[in-house]
Order: structure tokens, then C-alpha cells, then sequence
């Protein structure tokens, strides 16, 4: 295990690039603790998977190192690397038997049979494949050969990390839930570095210690889960993470003052922004944003149940403010007035949070 260390990473798959988007990654500096779960998140196409495969060797970087401890593996092929890498679709040994096919990685680097087998049943029971150790991987559903692969990916104790690019793509809906929290549990077992890719926030949240949240080839935030739902440090993480996402609204600045459709608005923002930007916006998840009965007045257009709250859509002018409101309380179409937590609410300069004041 080591830790993993990527420094002034950039990458373009273009031979001469001369334009901001003709970069796949666009300028990253990342550092990941041995022994830590982390998750690459984003949308496709945002760089994720071309993250992954320098890490793992399979690309080479155009500009920038990759350290695992101290050593620079920056040129280092994948097979050196000391990595275990599990894909998007299963990668098995289709007339070989599940205890085979879990024991293989070991097998190839001359590991004793005696120190197999143990690790083997300890790799089966983590993922519930005992039964089927001696049925050929050939006659399985697609669920089970995924497991098989995570099984190899897990196998050998020895490696720097494991990298898992989307894993449960193919897995059944009902079973992605139970692996999501298999492979949380598995990860305290081992202790590896683990580091996840997905475009699914549940999973990278269910999953990882920290997450990097990635977007057009740069990386916008690195936290916890909660420092990604309390306090975005880009709208697109707040419009990505949490199901609504998060309220951005229009707001400017009279008299040292955020105002919003001619209200002024409490913020958590502690100090204006620099000179220079050309959009300047608010932030509010629906979570703390509520009715009252001397807010900014708002038209309440759709309430969507969706079991134990309801997502209810307002406007105010041409701005649109989703608000959660617990089962229970009345809402009704029509005219209404809002307010905002002012302890949530984050003041955004082209899409950046504004800094707070040093004290």
C-alpha cells in the first residue's frame, strides 16, 4: 500500500494542444493517504476514467508526475505498479471454476497453495461466492462474474491500491445497494487504498472517505460527503450533488449588500467578491430554504410527493426555487413568501465560492 501523490497532472490526447478543451485533464495537484476509500465523481466525459488509467500506468501523462510513496511511477508500466484494477464489465475466466478464478492473480505470482486457499474462502465469504467456488464462471449471470472480479481485485494483499472504474454497471439495481455496502466493509477489512470511479453520488458517497468531484477535465471540490452537501465550493457540485440539487440564483451586491429580486439576503459569505467576474450567484440547497410569513414572495407552481417530503417549485420573476417540505405540512398552489438559512447560503463569483474573510 502507499500513498498516491499527483502533481501539476495534465493530459490531452491531442499531439499539439493549443486550446483550453483540447485538455482531457486540465491541471490537478491530488494527494491520497494510504490506506484511505476515495471516489473520482462526475459526469461522463469529464475525466474520470483517464484519471484512473494514469494511476494505473495505462496512459502516461502529457505534463505532471505520479508519485506512490516516494518513488516516481510516473513512467512506470502498469505491470510494476503493484496495482489491482477492477472494469466496467467483468473480466473472468470463463471455463475456469469461481476458486480458480479467484486464486489466479495469486497463482501467477508463485504464491504457495497453502497460502492460497485460505485467502481464496476469505475473498468468497466476503462476497458471498462460497457456494459456487467449484461451478465454472462460464454458467453464471453477469451479477455473479462481477463479483468474481472484485473478488481479483481484492485477492492479493500486497498491492499499492485498487482501482475500480464503475464496477457496478451491470449489477442488478437491488444488489448495487448490498455490494455498495460490501465494499465499504471490505475496505476497513484490508486497509487498502481504494479509489472508486462513478458517476453516481450514492455510490461515491456510500463508499468513500473523501471525494473528488471532477467536472470538464478539472477537479472542483475534494471533501467528505458533507463538506459537498453543506458547502459547495462550485455550483456544479452543488447542482450535481443531492437529489434536488442546489438552488443558484441571481443576486448582486447595493451598497455592500447581497440582494436578491430586490430583497436583501443573509449570506454565510463573509466578504465581497474580487473585481472581474461577470456572474455573481447565491446558493441555497432546498433543504434550508422554507416558508414564512415576511419573506420574498414567491408563486408556488408544482409540489411533487415523493413519499416522506415534498419538492415544492416556486418562482420568483424568472428565477425558480425548488423548496423540501416535510410530509405533513400543507402546501397549496398560489402566492407564498420564502426565506433562506442564512447559515447555507454561500455567495458564488462565475460559479466559484467566495472566499471568506481572514479574521
Amino acid at each position: 500500500m502507499s500513498k498516491i501523490n499527483l502533481r501539476e497532472l495534465k493530459h490531452s490526447y491531442l499531439e499539439n494542444p493549443s486550446r483550453d478543451e483540447d485538455w482531457a485533464l486540465k491541471g490537478m495537484d491530488i494527494e491520497w493517504s494510504d490506506g484511505g476509500a476515495y471516489a473520482l465523481l462526475g459526469p461522463s466525459g469529464c475525466g474520470k476514467t483517464t484519471l484512473l488509467n494514469i494511476i494505473s500506468g495505462l496512459l502516461v501523462p502529457s505534463h505532471g508526475r505520479v508519485l506512490f510513496g516516494d518513488e516516481d511511477v510516473t513512467d512506470t508500466p502498469p505491470e510494476r505498479r503493484n496495482i489491482a484494477q477492477v472494469f466496467q464489465f467483468p473480466v473472468v475466466y470463463d471455463t475456469m471454476t469461481v476458486y480458480d478464478n479467484l486464486a489466479f492473480p495469486l497463482r501467477n505470482r508463485g504464491v504457495p497453495d497453502k497460502e492460497i486457499d485460505p485467502r481464496v474462502r476469505e475473498i468468497a465469504q466476503m462476497l458471498d461466492l462460497e457456494e459456487m467456488l467449484l461451478s465454472k464462471a462460464a454458467g453464471l449471470t453477469a451479477d455473479a462474474k462481477q463479483k468474481i472480479s472484485l473478488g481479483r481485485g481484492l485477492i492479493r494483499s500486497d498491492v499499492n491500491a485498487i482501482l475500480f472504474d464503475e464496477p457496478l454497471t451491470v449489477i442488478d439495481p437491488h444488489l448495487k445497494w448490498i455490494l455498495r455496502s460490501k465494499l465499504k466493509e471490505i475496505h476497513r477489512q484490508v486497509g487498502s487504498t481504494m479509489i472508486y470511479v462513478t458517476h453516481d453520488q450514492t455510490e461515491a458517497m456510500t463508499f468513500a472517505d473523501q471525494v473528488v468531484v471532477m467536472h470538464e477535465g478539472m477537479v472542483v471540490q475534494v471533501g467528505t460527503p458533507i463538506e459537498l452537501f453543506e458547502k459547495p465550493q462550485h455550483t456544479f457540485v452543488g447542482h450535481f450533488i443531492g437529489s434536488p440539487g442546489m438552488n443558484v440564483l441571481p443576486c448582486e451586491f447595493d451598497s455592500g449588500v447581497p440582494r436578491f429580486a430586490g430583497h436583501s439576503i443573509e449570506t454565510a459569505s463573509t466578504s465581497r467578491p474580487a473585481a472581474g467576474y461577470s456572474r455573481l450567484e447565491f446558493g441555497v440547497r432546498p433543504e434550508f430554504v422554507s416558508f414564512c410569513p415576511d419573506g420574498i414572495p414567491v408563486e408556488i407552481v408544482k409540489v411533487n410527493d415523493v413519499g416522506r417530503y415534498r419538492i415544492v417549485d416556486t418562482r420568483a420573476g424568472d428565477a425558480r426555487i425548488q423548496i423540501l417540505v416535510p410530509e405533513g405540512e400543507s402546501v397549496s398552489l398560489g402566492r407564498a413568501q420564502v426565506q433562506f438559512d442564512p447559515a447555507h447560503t454561500q455567495i458564488y463569483a462565475d460559479g466559484w465560492i467566495v472566499a471568506e474573510a481572514s479574521s
